[in-house]
Formats: C-alpha cells, sequence, structure tokens
C-alpha cells in the first residue's frame, strides 16, 4: 500500500493571484511544502498537482513530480481526485494545501497512521482553540467530535453553542475544535466523495466536508497541538517572513 501526497495548486486566487510562486526565503511557497511533505516518513510519493504552466515549470526546477490537471474544478480536493484516479487501487492519498509551508511532517503522518492501521475512509486533524477571537471567527471552521474520533458536525460557527453562559466565558466551560485542512483518503473513498452532489449542509456552510458527513461517510479526527499557517494574502506572507526568520535565525 503506497501513501502519496498530492499537493493542488493554482495560479488564480482573488486575495493573492500566483501565490503558490511567491517568494519565502528565496523560495516559491509550493518548494517549502513540497519539501516538508517528503519529509514526512509515511510519504511515499509526492506530487504537485495543477492546472497551470507557470507552477508547474517552477515545481519541475525544485525536482518535484508534477501532474497537469482540468481548470475548471472547484476545489483542491477535485484536483486530487483528478490526480487519484490515475494511481493504484488501494493507495492513500493526503491532501496538502498548496499554502501552508509550515506544514509539519509529524501532522502528514498522524493523518496517515489510522487510514494504514484500519479502514477508515477518511482522516483529518482538529487542534484546541484557546482565543475567543477564533471560536467566533466564521473563517476557522469548527468541529465537534464523537467518543470514538468520528467527527459529528464541522460549522464555521462556535459548536457546541453553551446555553445559559455568556459567550465571552464559553472557553472557560468547553472544549472546542478548529478544523485543520488536512486530509487522508482511501482513493476510492475520494474517487467517491467527488462524486456526490452537493448536500444541504454543504451548500448551507460552503464546507464540503459537510458532503460527505451527510452521505454517511465516517471522518476520523486526530487532534494535533501544532499550530499551522495558510498564506490567503500578501499580508500573510510578511507574517510568514518574520515566522521563518525567526525559526532559522542564521538563515541571510
Amino acid at each position: 500500500m503506497k501513501t502519496i501526497g498530492i499537493i493542488p495548486a493554482r495560479y488564480a486566487s482573488t486575495r493573492f493571484p500566483g501565490k503558490p510562486l511567491a517568494q519565502l526565503a528565496g523560495r516559491p511557497i509550493i518548494q517549502h511544502v513540497y519539501e516538508r511533505v517528503l519529509q514526512a516518513s509515511s510519504i511515499d510519493r509526492a506530487i504537485v498537482a495543477t492546472d497551470d504552466e507557470r507552477i508547474a515549470e517552477a515545481a519541475r526546477r525544485f525536482g518535484a513530480e508534477v501532474a497537469m490537471t482540468a481548470a475548471g474544478h472547484p476545489s483542491g480536493t477535485d484536483r486530487c481526485a483528478e490526480v487519484a484516479a490515475g494511481l493504484p487501487a488501494g493507495s492513500i492519498v493526503v491532501n496538502i494545501q498548496g499554502d501552508e509551508p509550515f506544514i509539519s511532517p509529524r501532522q502528514i503522518d498522524r493523518v496517515v497512521a489510522p487510514l494504514v492501521e484500519g479502514h477508515l475512509p477518511i482522516s483529518t486533524l482538529a487542534k484546541r482553540i484557546q482565543q475567543q477571537e477564533a471560536l467566533f471567527n466564521s473563517n476557522v471552521v469548527k468541529v465537534v467530535v464523537g467518543k470514538e474520533g468520528r467527527a459529528l458536525y464541522f460549522s464555521r460557527s462556535a459548536i457546541p453553542h453553551l446555553r445559559g453562559i455568556p459567550p465571552e466565558q464559553w472557553l472557560e466551560h468547553a472544549v472546542f475544535l478548529k478544523h485543520i485542512g488536512l486530509y487522508g483518503f482511501r482513493r476510492d473513498s475520494l474517487l467517491e466523495v467527488v462524486a456526490l452532489p452537493r448536500g444541504q449542509y454543504e451548500q448551507a456552510e460552503s464546507l464540503e466536508q459537510l458532503r460527505w458527513l451527510e452521505a454517511g461517510y465516517p471522518i476520523h479526527v486526530l487532534e494535533t497541538t501544532e499550530e499551522t499557517l495558510g498564506i490567503d494574502t500578501p499580508e500573510d506572507l510578511e507574517k510568514a517572513a518574520v515566522i521563518y526568520q525567526n525559526e532559522n535565525p542564521n538563515t541571510p
């Protein structure tokens, strides 16, 4: 059983066009992601999936395997699925976002482990929320998890709702989890979920994982203590440069 890390990357972005090629410490963001994926002990092969020749050319220059995909995919998951369709049955596929230059190899290994050890179709990560700003930020996706580690629901709202407790005190009375958008799939499960019609909850919250839950696919959630940083805007890139310099003080 082979585990393949697929990094979907597109050039078009409303807030940050050309984001995968933006430079961080002298290397494009997509290169940072690719190199960290290769550091994961569970990954047998890594592929950059893109519809843009500029990204493909840059990736080939730093030695990455590249798969050219269709341009009209609505999500990175769909782009991954196009590549996965050409992989052997029984493969494990990890969807790694191409805008997270600090993705931890340990997090990738953590997502892969339950798929190797059992017969789960999908796995992902969550991190405990410790700041009220994140709890009530609709751009931060929350998840509630059952006793066996299965996702019960994902939402842009703060869940669970604590009745009778002032919102500013919620973090003192319950555990809230932020979803980390790193997914592991069994290859056949990935091909199945992208073929599903959009469900009512996905349409309401604009979260594709709700389509999978509504259709009955269990999603195993593992907790992580490591933070991630997605690059969505040029301002995020400036923050990333500061973080990189702090982590690598001897790098020019």
